[in-house]
């Protein structure tokens, strides 16, 4: 009894709490202080909340944790990471989860026109989630292609104190294997190279466990990108997804975002206009995935950042590849790791002055502090090249345009497949006409592959062309064909590939009026795309031409069709 106005007095605090100047809790108070504000201490008091945990930041942890991928099935204990590192700082964590989808098992299904989507619902899900609970501070975690994307635009809308955490690489398969040899695998069994029984013991043996796909494809290239970007702890992008570093990464994640709420430092002070050049040079110099184009054209739009496709072209005059890594070179992710991963690399940039060193990160100091005391590369190591020695002077990234995309295409051309290309146009409306074409033999030397209606409108939902392009790998015919679409790519295709071209067939784009036979040149030098037919007679079939009819018309594809923009504006839904 002697204690009860002690305990009087401390929850008549809870009730009178009215402190909204506090900017480490702006959010948080606006929800939980006052005497207003009873139901809802009501309601988190039964998810744990207690009376001291009302008066700290509040920090929401995104976790993409899933059982429906490896590459985020461990994520749920990274937030667990992060969650304890938050709360140790002095804050108040609370993990919510938003969704994932996997590329690699969608692939070359229908199902696979969720993919993108799903970028656009994971942001909207984390600004609906933080913006309703009145999170003061974000960590979020992803480790698939679409999730680390859709969590930098999530967080950059809502603009509030926020770090990201890559979940990490994936260990190589057997015989140094990844999902891209799967892929292929099935090429060659076409081609007569693999029995069913080499197919399968591929299958069983190339995914060993949790980790975003082994090469550096779209899920290390965006998270190289966010590195390079500032918005996530230096070396988080280069760390596998079992290391007992990748689960220090999330501790000190969930530590240093109550830092940034003290020192107000937020998602638009660091992701500027500097920061996206240095992401850019980046992802070239590492041989990046055409998906960050998109992806990093959408997260600049989400921070009001103007960037097009003509600062990849500039940025890339002066940017040469240097590393040798899968796809189209022959290391794994892994391997970059155990050299010490994108650091050393970004040392080298910096000091040839191809990096902006006086951005902000997410460490409150600058790019230029962060490497300030980075090792050099080991002697010996040969998956970085020096610069007087690179795989290409210039970006592989090369944005064509043309009367083929007079609003511009994207693609990924290292110069080991050449950087000409002329053949006669093979038309397939869709993905799956084209892989059985390629499959089945229709597909020979010399042709151009036209696969269109797959972007973003069209297909809805802009696939990647990933089972086609490792069925002309596996069939040998790589340096023989060219392949182009509307849909997109996945980081692990390589080859003579064009993606993105726009205005896409399913908006009357010239893609839409090619012809079996017609001819068609790709010039990576002179950056240009051309078909070969008369304005007249592309007059012509443009008259015959009759705009199909959505494929979709209810549901969130349907709702996507209506709302995206155009792959040359990063496809983003709220323009």
């Amino acid at each position: 009894m002697r204690h009860a106005p002690v305990l009087a007095q401390a929850t008549l605090r809870i009730f009178e709490m009215t402190d909204i100047t506090d900017n480490m809790r702006k959010y948080s108070s606006l929800v939980v202080d006052g005497i207003e504000a009873t139901p809802a201490r009501a309601m988190l008091r039964a998810v744990g909340f207690t009376d001291e945990d009302f008066t700290k930041p509040q920090i929401g942890i995104a976790s993409t944790w899933a059982n429906v991928t490896p590459c985020n099935m461990h994520i749920d204990k990274l937030a667990e990471e992060a969650e304890r590192g938050a709360n140790a700082a002095g804050g108040k964590a609370v993990i919510f989860n938003t969704i994932t989808i996997s590329d690699g098992i969608a692939n070359g299904t229908e199902g696979m026109k969720y993919s993108l989507v799903s970028r656009e619902v994971i942001a909207d899900s984390i600004e609906t989630v933080a913006g309703c609970e009145g999170f003061d501070g974000l960590v979020a975690i992803g480790g698939c292609d679409k999730n680390m994307p859709g969590c930098l635009i999530g967080m950059a809308r809502l603009n509030r104190p926020s770090i990201f955490v890559y979940g990490g690489t994936i260990k190589p398969g057997a015989g140094h294997t990844d999902i891209i040899s799967v892929f292929e695998a099935v090429g060659r069994h076409a081609a007569g190279e693999l029995s069913l029984l080499q197919v399968k013991q591929i299958e069983d043996t190339a995914i060993p466990g949790p980790g975003s796909c082994g090469g550096m494809y779209t899920a290390n290239t965006m998270a190289s990108a966010i590195e390079a970007l500032g918005m996530s702890l230096p070396g988080s992008s280069a760390q596998d997804a079992i290391a007992t570093e990748k689960a220090s990464d999330s501790f000190r994640a969930g530590q240093q975002v109550l830092e940034l709420l003290a020192r107000d430092i937020k998602p638009r002070d660091i992701m500027t206009r500097k920061a996206f050049e240095n992401a850019i040079r980046v992802i070239i110099a590492l041989a990046g995935s055409t998906n960050g184009v998109l992806h990093l054209l959408a997260m600049a739009h989400a921070v009001e950042v103007k960037l097009t496709l003509d600062d990849f072209i500039e940025i890339g005059k002066t940017t040469p590849v240097l590393a040798d890594l899968r796809p189209s070179g022959k290391y794994m992710m892994s391997e970059l790791v155990a050299i010490g991963g994108i650091q050393p690399l970004m040392k080298r940039m910096l000091d040839a002055g191809m990096l902006h060193g006086n951005v902000l990160t997410v460490t409150g100091k600058t790019l230029a502090e962060n490497l300030a005391n980075v090792a050099e590369y080991p002697a010996g190591q040969d998956i970085i090249r020096p610069f007087d020695n690179p795989i290409k002077k210039d970006s592989h990234l090369v944005i064509l345009h043309g009367n083929l995309s007079p609003t511009g295409a994207v693609a990924k051309i290292t110069g080991k497949e050449g950087l000409h290309f002329a053949g006669s146009a093979r038309v397939y409306h869709g993905e799956e006409a084209a892989l059985a074409g390629i499959l089945g033999g229709e597909v020979v030397a010399g042709d151009v592959i036209v696969i269109r209606y797959e972007g973003p409108k069209g297909g809805p939902g802009m696939r990647e062309m990933l089972s086609p392009t490792s069925a002309v790998m596996g069939k040998g015919l790589g340096k023989d064909v060219a392949l182009i679409t509307d849909g997109r790519f996945s980081g692990g295709s390589h080859g003579f590939v064009v993606g993105h071209i726009t205005p896409e067939a399913f908006d009357g784009g010239p893609i839409a009026l090619i012809e079996n036979g017609d001819a068609i040149t790709i010039d990576a030098e002179t950056r240009e795309i051309s078909l070969f037919v008369s304005d007249t007679v592309l007059a012509e079939r443009r008259a015959r031409w009759t705009q199909p009819k959505p494929l979709y018309t209810r549901g969130v594809l349907a709702k996507y069709a209506k709302l995206v923009s155009s792959a040359s504006e990063g496809a983003v839904t709220d323009k």
